[in-house]
C-alpha cells in the first residue's frame, strides 16, 4: 500500500513538474470564458459576428444595410495555455472562403479583456466586442443538430447521422445555423440573426442568409418544446413554407 501511494505522488510531482515546462500545454476545461455573442466591424461598416457555445463555434461577416452576405466558417475549439500564452484551436468543420482547410485545425493566440477579445491572426483575425446579452443563455443556448424533419407528406423524416448534417448554435440573443458535409467539404448553407423566446414562441429576426439576401429582416416564428435533449418547434419559413423540425443537443 505504501509503495502505491508512493508511486502515485510521483506521478503527481511529475505532471506537475511538466506543467511548468517550456512549450507544455495544458488543456482549459473552462472553453465557457468565451461563451455568447462577439462582434466586430470593419472600415465598410461590415459586422461579423462570432458565436461560442461550451465547444462549438460559428462566425458569418456580412451587411444588414446591404442586404448581403459575405463569408462564414465554424467548427469545435478548445482553448489552452502554453508558458502564459493562451491558445486557441480551432478546427474548420466549414469554411466558404477555401474548402480544401475544412478539418485542419489552427491554433492562435488570443487575449481576453472583460468585454474585449482580441485574436492577431488567422481566421478569427480582429479585435471582437462581447455582445450584451440581458438575459444572459437562455434555455436553448447550445449547440444542435437536426435530427428529423417533416416531409411533404407530412410524416417526420429522421435524418440519417454521418458526416452531412446541419449544426445550429444559439448564445443568449443569437443565432447561426449552417449545412455542411465535413467529408466531401461541401458547405449548402447559411443563416443566422438574433432571436426571443416570447410567450412559448420562438422568434428569429433574419440578419445574413446565404441562399436569399431578400430574406433579411423577415421575423419567423416558431412554437417550440424541450423534451430532454430534444428542441422540437413548428412553423412557417421565410418561404412561406411548413417547418417541423427536430433538434437534438450536442453539448
Amino acid at each position: 500500500m505504501k509503495r502505491t501511494l508512493t508511486f502515485f505522488s510521483a506521478c503527481l510531482l511529475l505532471i506537475s513538474l511538466m506543467s511548468d515546462m517550456p512549450g507544455f500545454i495544458q488543456p482549459d476545461s473552462s472553453s465557457s470564458i468565451l461563451k455568447g455573442a462577439w462582434e466586430k466591424k470593419d472600415a465598410s461598416g461590415n459586422i461579423t459576428t462570432l458565436i461560442c457555445t461550451e465547444k462549438y463555434l460559428m462566425f458569418a461577416s456580412y451587411s444588414i444595410s446591404g442586404k448581403k452576405y459575405l463569408k462564414s466558417g465554424g467548427g469545435p475549439y478548445q482553448l489552452s495555455s502554453a508558458n502564459g500564452t493562451e491558445i486557441m484551436s480551432f478546427t474548420r468543420d466549414f469554411n466558404t472562403e477555401d474548402s480544401t482547410k475544412v478539418g485542419l485545425t489552427i491554433a492562435n493566440d488570443y487575449t481576453l479583456s472583460g468585454e474585449k477579445l482580441v485574436v492577431p491572426s488567422g481566421p478569427l483575425q480582429g479585435s471582437w466586442d462581447k455582445v450584451k446579452e440581458p438575459k444572459g443563455a437562455t434555455v436553448l443556448t447550445s449547440a444542435w443538430r437536426i435530427i428529423s424533419r417533416e416531409g411533404a407528406d407530412g410524416k417526420m423524416v429522421k435524418m440519417m447521422k454521418g458526416s452531412r448534417k446541419t449544426i445550429k448554435i444559439l448564445s443568449g440573443s443569437h443565432f447561426q445555423w449552417a449545412a455542411i458535409d465535413t467529408d466531401t467539404k461541401i458547405f449548402s448553407g447559411t443563416g443566422g440573426g438574433t432571436y426571443a423566446l416570447k410567450d412559448g414562441k420562438y422568434v428569429e429576426t433574419l440578419d445574413f442568409f446565404s441562399k436569399d439576401n431578400n430574406r433579411v429582416g423577415k421575423n419567423l416564428s416558431f412554437s417550440y418544446t424541450l423534451n430532454g435533449k430534444e428542441w422540437e418547434h413548428t412553423g412557417v419559413s421565410s418561404t412561406g413554407s411548413r417547418v417541423h423540425e427536430i433538434w437534438e443537443k450536442q453539448e
